[in-house]
């Protein structure tokens, strides 16, 4: 008996080394890249973050991606099983979902620039109702999301492979904006106007997944708030970083949920102490009984005074897609500096209009109720309006300023237009090329009309 025990020990052994040896072999065959352009400065982890290349502001770059066949086809298989027709998107049984409550797969591409080769790269799909919407609608124009290091484990050639000191990159379709521009200027406001936003840049995506390179139109290039936003415009990027999205994202009485409050930083603490005492404070009864605790208490753990800073810039600008009407886009971070929750804007393709879904908050944000209390509860303090009011005045003073603006649009009208009137019918959200221009057009009467609006709403 001990005998045979021996022998199948041996064996398993021995099986175990066979495999180990032909998963070596396996992974020679797959791995077959040279990795000759491989470059510490602009591959490698120590290299500092060159924004001046990523992010080069008075350019149009080029990124040219390579997917297999096979894996173009799991990333499409995975789409149509979670958001198609068949899988609870518009028009199928789930009837009206607009929010993507699944991760997209990850698969490697060959992403090139510049003539030189990043190796299996990650790139998934990213976006929520956008995504949706392009993909059941039959528009080939989705946004990705990438990540240099995704199969490091893979491929240990790769291990913290960066691009030009970027581990992670957002590359935005520029949903449903006939301008280009909404995604770009929007961050550059909130950035110029003193707030923490994502870095942004213009550039054109053709991917090749098996019939050879295919335009897929004018794309933005948005940085990665938990990889290089924090390090670059705060001093301490520790501290607890969240992206909430859901009921728990307003922070309204009887909504909070840990699982709606999604970690992006120290993932495995299971600490959501800052946000719940955030949740807490705004919604206690000394906000009617002891309003003096209650702001000492609030200002104890939220930036107050950058928030009421960013409300009154995305009033001015307008924008429909986030707080106070919708449940997402901003991140809350814990400043480790201050240890009070700061608040930074994400995703701005639907700003700088009126919009949709009734349209943008009205300069006074008088309609806002009680379900949105960071916004109705401070509004309704004297001394927290008188702040809020004295930030558009600043906004419009500082930063959207009509003949400025104007200038940068026709800037990006001629670095963009080519590429824009050359976007292809199945990979574009233009209808014509009158429609850029147009949309452009919108742009200029746009930011003349909101001075106008502030400076009536102030006096």
């Amino acid at each position: 008996m001990y005998k045979t025990r021996y022998n199948t020990v041996i064996l398993g052994l021995i099986i175990i080394v066979i495999l180990g040896c032909r998963k070596d072999n396996l992974n020679e065959i797959i791995d077959n890249n040279d990795y000759s352009d491989w470059d510490e400065t602009t591959h490698g982890v120590t290299t500092n973050p060159d924004y001046s290349v990523v992010f080069e502001q008075n350019a149009v770059l080029r990124f040219d991606i390579k997917i297999s066949s096979d894996n173009w086809s799991s990333m499409d298989e995975d789409l149509d099983a979670n958001i198609g027709s068949s899988g609870g998107g518009p028009g199928g049984p789930g009837g009206g979902v607009s929010t993507v409550d699944f991760d997209p797969v990850w698969v490697p591409c060959s992403f090139n620039f510049n003539d030189t080769e990043w190796y299996n790269v990650g790139i998934r799909y990213k976006g929520n109702s956008s995504l949706i919407s392009a993909y059941n609608s039959g528009n080939n124009k989705l946004s990705f999301k990438l990540d240099f290091d995704q199969f490091e484990e893979d491929y240990p050639a790769i291990t913290n492979q960066r691009f030009y000191g970027f581990r992670q990159l957002n590359l935005n379709n520029n949903f449903d904006d006939a301008s280009l521009l909404r995604e770009k200027v929007g961050a550059d406001l909130f950035r110029n106007f003193g707030l923490v936003s994502a870095q942004t840049a213009f550039c054109v995506v053709y991917i090749d997944y098996g019939s050879g390179p295919q335009y897929f139109g004018v794309y933005t290039i948005v940085e990665e708030v938990d990889d290089t936003v924090l390090e670059s415009q705060l001093s301490n990027n520790n501290g607890n970083l969240y992206k909430p999205d859901g009921d728990a994202a307003t922070f309204a009485q009887g909504t909070y949920n840990d699982d709606e409050m999604e970690k992006k930083t120290n993932e495995d603490e299971n600490d959501y102490s800052d946000v719940t005492t955030l949740y807490e404070v705004i919604n206690s009864s000394d906000r009617v009984n002891n309003v003096d605790q209650w702001k000492s208490n609030l200002e104890s753990i939220f930036n107050v005074d950058q928030y009421l800073k960013w409300l009154a810039a995305n009033t001015v600008m307008q924008n429909w897609d986030t707080y106070g009407i919708m449940s997402h886009n901003y991140y809350l971070y814990n400043n480790p500096d201050n240890e009070k929750l700061l608040w930074i804007p994400w995703d701005n393709n639907e700003s700088l209009q009126y919009g949709k879904q009734g349209g943008a908050l009205s300069l006074s944000l008088d309609e806002v109720g009680n379900n949105w209390p960071l916004i109705r509860y401070l509004m309704d303090d004297e001394d927290y309006e008188q702040v809020y009011r004295s930030y558009t005045s600043q906004f419009i003073a500082d930063v959207f300023i009509p003949t400025e603006m104007q200038s940068a649009y026709s800037e990006y009208y001629n670095l963009l237009k080519d590429y824009a009137y050359t976007e292809e019918y199945g990979y574009t959200f233009l209808s014509s090329d009158n429609a850029f221009d147009m949309a452009i057009s919108a742009l200029n009467t746009h930011v003349q009309s909101r001075n106008n609006a502030v400076l009536l709403y102030l006096n």
